[in-house]
């Protein structure tokens, strides 16, 4: 079984030392985000995941969550519920909400930490509360004041937990296909007919209400994605005044047999006739569904990281202990019969590989979740809207590089196990199969990488690269001559020009023929992904040099980043000479073809 401690050292460090937060969190007006309660958060949350969550994550695994036919109720995992009870009690839900909605009014940046944590003890269980900030937010930016009133509370609280309804049997990625109707009822709300799948938490025992927020088209809606709309529709009905009815005539109409997450409930929701009112202007819905969908995104991302922090501390603790003949260059322990197979380079290099990218991806996502707070309560109107920008930016990096990096991650762990590794009492082979997944929900990667080359850089004209790139000359002008960060100044810079050049060379091929952003875009996000966690680990040694930290600490830092940018960095070689092969080697095979 895989055991788990939450990554405090590193965390502390990513937020005091390398991000700043603490000035941060003061200039952006949150008073109750000192140093003091902020680490006093960290501190109880590690205590409840290690000690309450990660115990049942196998149990999740093992028992599942079961599905009754006759009545459409699912039961969940022996230990769920009371460690749902658990953590609602202790206010984990609402913790970065707003206090106008019974929330703790933390800034959202604290939210990350969180989740990370709470992933790696227990992915499946994570995924009960995981839409609920989601809805929250889509509610609070897009919800007339009832809704916001009636439904906000609960969900905040914990009381009630939140859905997503996009995904219908015969359409995924375009939703303009969608069959799901709303007639009007007449009383202001509306008739929600229609089939969801892959409804995440669409039928539960843990809560006493659930919202779920469903896609659906009007009968005078315009053909396609722009007609549609977003409709507030309760398990149990909710009047205007808040008080809860009868049933809603909706019900889970079976559950999902899974690869992995299995204590997770993945559900077919069938909607007839049931209750909802209209949230959002007629036919504007995925402009309120894309508030919940970047946040889901983004707290997808942190599942991948979640995962690979977990599979890293079981193989290296494993690497350490187990014995497996000698060093290449003499033995290293010749008091032991042989050495602990973390002496051998290849076990090395897939620890290394794991490690650089679990850190700088952890980076990567805080640095998005302070983007979020400035973007939410800077008094600069134009810091608000560059950090929209930009947040806008790296999400699907953040969501696609981070999961695919999970499902790698996962596997270089497992691997490093031996055959002892593919046994399910090492607990590795569910940490591998719970990945899986996590780069298919919330937008797969190819979908991820088309929203990043397409609509967050063509369409943008770079806006969203610029900040960025001007965020790294920033680092480079001011490090210039750190002889800590030396050895990474010029390879940065490198690949940051090579990374705009790139772009530029894309969107000009596009001008005539579109196809090149699709045959790009899939390379075009690893190499962004990849710079991005260059510009972390250059940040990192130059943070960790200035720190309290030991001397160890900080030799750990500079060598993980010297192993990042000798070994992993090298791969935006293989993604740039692909970007530049244009989209001819992809297109023009015949789809006939293919069967030759």
């Amino acid at each position: 079984m895989s055991s788990y401690k939450a990554p405090l050292t590193d965390i502390r460090f990513a937020l005091y030392d390398v991000l700043k937060v603490e000035p941060l969190f003061a200039r952006l007006g949150y008073p109750d985000a000192s140093r003091d309660i902020l680490d006093a958060v960290l501190d109880e949350a590690a205590r409840f995941t290690e000690t309450v969550l990660a115990p049942l994550n196998s149990v999740g695994d093992e028992v599942g969550s079961t599905f009754d036919p006759a009545t459409g109720e699912v039961s969940t995992p022996p230990g769920f519920k009371a460690a749902y009870r658990q953590y609602m009690e202790g206010g984990w839900i609402g913790l970065t909400a707003s206090p106008d909605f019974g929330g703790q009014g933390l800034p959202h940046t604290m939210g990350v930490p969180l989740n990370e944590l709470v992933n790696a003890a227990n992915l499946a269980w994570g995924n009960f509360p995981l839409l609920s900030h989601g809805a929250v937010e889509a509610l609070k930016q897009h919800g007339e004041d009832w809704q916001r009133e009636v439904f906000l509370k609960p969900l905040v609280d914990g009381r009630w937990t939140g859905t997503m309804c996009l995904t219908e049997p015969h359409c995924g990625t375009d939703l303009g296909l969608l069959k799901t109707r709303a007639e009007p009822n007449g009383d202001g709300s509306y008739a929600i007919t229609g089939t969801k799948i892959f409804i995440t938490a669409g039928e539960h025992d843990l809560t006493e209400n659930i919202v779920h927020l469903v896609l659906a088209k009007l009968p005078d809606a315009p053909a396609g994605a722009k007609g549609i709309s977003l409709f507030v529709t309760p398990k149990f009905k909710v009047a205007r005044d808040g008080s809860v009815g009868e049933r809603n005539a909706l019900r889970c109409g079976s559950i999902e047999h899974k690869m992995g997450i299995k204590g997770s409930v993945t559900c077919v929701m069938n909607f007839d006739g049931a209750q909802g009112y209209l949230v959002g202007q007629p036919h504007k819905g995925l402009q309120a569904m894309f508030t919940m969908m970047n946040t889901a995104r983004l707290g997808v991302g942190l599942q991948g990281i979640a995962l690979s922090e977990r599979a890293y501390q079981n193989a290296l603790h494993y690497a350490r202990d187990r014995l497996q003949t000698r060093s290449l260059s003499g033995p290293k322990f010749p008091e032991k019969p042989a050495d602990p197979i973390i002496v051998h380079p290849d076990v090395r290099r897939m620890l290394l590989t794991v490690k650089s990218l679990v850190e700088g991806s952890r980076l990567l996502a805080l640095h998005a979740g302070t983007l979020i707070d400035v973007a939410l309560h800077s008094p600069d109107p134009a810091e608000r809207e560059q950090a929209d920008v930009l947040v806008s930016f790296l999400t699907p990096i953040s969501k696609a590089c981070q999961t695919e990096w999970g499902v790698e991650n996962t596997y270089h762990a497992l691997q490093c196990f031996g055959g002892h590794g593919y046994i399910h009492e090492h607990g590795m082979e569910q940490l591998a199969r719970d990945a899986r997944i996590t780069t298919l929900y919330e937008g797969t990667t190819g979908i991820q990488a088309l929203d990043l080359m397409g609509r967050k850089t063509a369409a943008t004209r770079g806006a969203g690269l610029k900040l960025f790139l001007a965020q790294i000359e920033a680092f480079i002008r001011e490090n210039e001559g750190n002889p800590a960060v030396a050895e990474f100044i010029g390879p940065l810079r490198e690949k940051s020009t090579e990374w705009a050049q790139l772009t530029r060379n894309v969107l000009q091929r596009a001008s005539g023929d579109p196809e090149e952003i699709g045959a790009a875009s899939y390379d075009y996000l690893f190499y962004s992904g990849y710079v991005a966690l260059a510009y972390w680990w250059a940040r990192s040694v130059a943070a960790a040099e200035a720190s309290a930290h030991g001397q160890a600490f900080k030799q750990s830092k500079r060598e993980t980043a010297q192993f990042y940018f000798a070994r992993i960095l090298p791969r935006t070689l293989a993604h740039a000479a692909a970007i530049e092969s244009g989209a001819a080697p992809l297109m023009t095979m015949a789809p006939e073809r293919f069967g030759e």
